[in-house]
Parts: structure tokens; C-alpha cells; sequence
């Protein structure tokens, strides 16, 4: 578990987060579905995280204020064909209504930036809605918004 100190009194805690953390991590996990205008799903979601934990598929960073569950991170690993590494997606971030503004943002996304050098991956990769007001924080932490290349997306849907 790693400790972080911000605004002299917020002390927030950070786990790697396993099948023990699912009851702590759901709810938060749920919540960041319904923002981005999801229908509640607590079994399913439960199911999804479950799944990406068993297999290994996800990274997922868990912060705590005083025991509380506060906010997450989700990584996912890919690769660069052309540089021949891999590359972590910051697919979600998401703190708790309630615990915004108390630097739980940004020790997630300094803890991903902290596991992507561990690893000796290319990098960190983003996407975030162009109205967000996160892109602050990103661009405060170093983040650099790509003007070189578009984001495309294709569904039968």
C-alpha cells in the first residue's frame, strides 16, 4: 500500500487491487458506469471486474481516504507494433463525489505514471471527452495532448 499526503490533511492510501477489493471497488465502479449514462448494473459490473481480475487483463489502482473507498484507476495493457513495446491504456479514472478535490486524482494517475516506469512499458495513452475538465490535471502532470493523429471508432451498432 502506498501512502500520499496532499493538501496537509487528506491522507490517501492506494492498493493494487484484487478479488479482495471487489466490495469496495463496486460501488465506485458503478457509479462511474451510470455517469457516462449507463444503466446500474451492480451484478454485472461485479461480473466485469471479476472477470478482468481472474484473467489478468486489467490493472486496477484503488484509493482510499481514512478506510473509505474513494476513487480508481483501470489500466489496460497493449502494444506499439512500431516500437516494439507495450503500452498501458488509462481506459477509467473516477473518484467518488464526495472526495473530489482532494488530490485522489491526481495520486492515481501519478501512481499508473509510477507502475508504467516499474514495467519499462513506452508509455501511458488516454482518451478523454474534449469538454472534461480533467484535462487540466493531465496536462498539470506532464500528460500531452496528441495533435499528430486521430482517434477513430468503428461498431456494427
Amino acid at each position: 500500500m502506498e501512502l500520499f499526503l496532499f493538501k496537509a490533511i487528506t491522507m490517501i492510501s492506494i492498493v493494487k487491487a484484487s478479488k479482495e477489493h471487489i466490495n469496495d471497488l463496486l460501488p465506485l465502479f458503478n457509479s462511474y458506469r451510470v455517469f457516462y449514462k449507463q444503466e446500474s448494473n451492480l451484478e454485472a459490473t461485479k461480473d466485469f471486474l471479476e472477470k478482468r481480475l481472474d484473467l489478468n487483463e486489467a490493472i486496477i489502482f484503488l484509493a482510499y481516504i481514512n478506510d473509505n473507498p474513494a476513487g480508481f484507476t483501470l489500466l489496460y495493457k497493449t502494444f506499439s507494433s512500431v516500437s516494439l513495446l507495450p503500452v498501458f491504456i488509462l481506459n477509467d479514472l473516477y473518484v467518488d463525489k464526495d472526495y473530489r478535490q482532494k488530490g485522489i486524482g491526481e495520486a492515481l494517475l501519478n501512481r499508473a505514471k509510477k507502475h508504467y516506469i516499474e514495467k519499462q512499458h513506452k508509455g501511458l495513452t488516454l482518451e478523454t471527452d474534449v469538454n472534461n475538465p480533467a484535462q487540466k490535471l493531465y496536462e498539470k502532470l506532464g500528460w500531452k495532448k496528441n495533435s499528430l493523429c486521430f482517434h477513430y471508432f468503428w461498431s456494427a451498432n
